[in-house]
């Protein structure tokens, strides 16, 4: 059974504090509820209860060279989800405006992705952006992948990762949580921390078939 995720930041919080306390000060401070309740507005729809209960724990990363996730992804505020939704967006929207024969569409910038969803999909809600552009999603659509994490980019489109630490917010963090505690690779990365006491994730592909 899966750990409530605000226990898995209890055990990340504590690594964090022991071991790289660079990355634990980069934590951002509790969401207002306020930004959380415009953000909900804003993409019309409530957010799923793991996202809005970690937004509570921590609004974010505050400065954007901290990584947090395995793959170098900085998680992002309710603030930051609110423009990279706008962002993705305007993508789906060029899209479905192409379809109706209104515009014309660079599909160098918007694709489907090995799992057939639609790049910038409304219903994709960004949590995660690494340093070359791409992003992790929280899959809120009403179908059999609701509560998972895609990974996304311009050029690949929405990939769905097989890997079980992709199957939602609460067992991304708590494997997280597990990988810190016994120093052990997850999926391709394992854990470090550098001199300047900050956590990565070092990629050392142990078989060629993960994703």
């Amino acid at each position: 059974m899966t750990a409530p995720i605000s226990e898995s930041w209890t055990r990340i919080e504590n690594w964090l504090a022991e071991h790289a306390p660079a990355t634990y000060a980069a934590l951002g401070p509790p969401a207002d509820p306020a930004v959380i309740a415009a953000l909900e507005r804003v993409i019309g729809r409530p957010l799923l209860k793991p996202l809005t209960m970690s937004l509570l724990r921590h609004d974010g990363l505050l400065d954007w060279r901290f990584s947090l996730l395995p793959g170098s992804y900085t998680l992002l505020s309710a603030r930051e989800i609110s423009t990279e939704w706008h962002s993705l967006g305007e993508y789906f929207d060029r899209s479905t405006a192409d379809e109706r024969g209104e515009e014309d569409v660079d599909y160098d910038f918007m694709r489907i992705g090995s799992s057939g969803i639609l790049y910038g999909h409304p219903q994709l809600i960004p949590i995660a952006r690494d340093t070359c552009g791409g992003r992790l999603v929280l899959d809120h659509r009403p179908e059999i992948d609701r509560g998972r994490i895609h990974k996304t980019d311009a050029v690949e489109g929405v990939s769905r990762q097989s890997h079980e630490m992709w199957t939602s917010l609460p067992v991304l963090m708590e494997v997280i949580a597990r990988s810190l505690e016994t120093n052990q690779p997850l999926n391709d990365y394992m854990p470090v921390v550098d001199e300047e006491q900050r956590l990565h994730w070092d990629y050392i592909p142990l078989r060629s078939d993960r994703t």
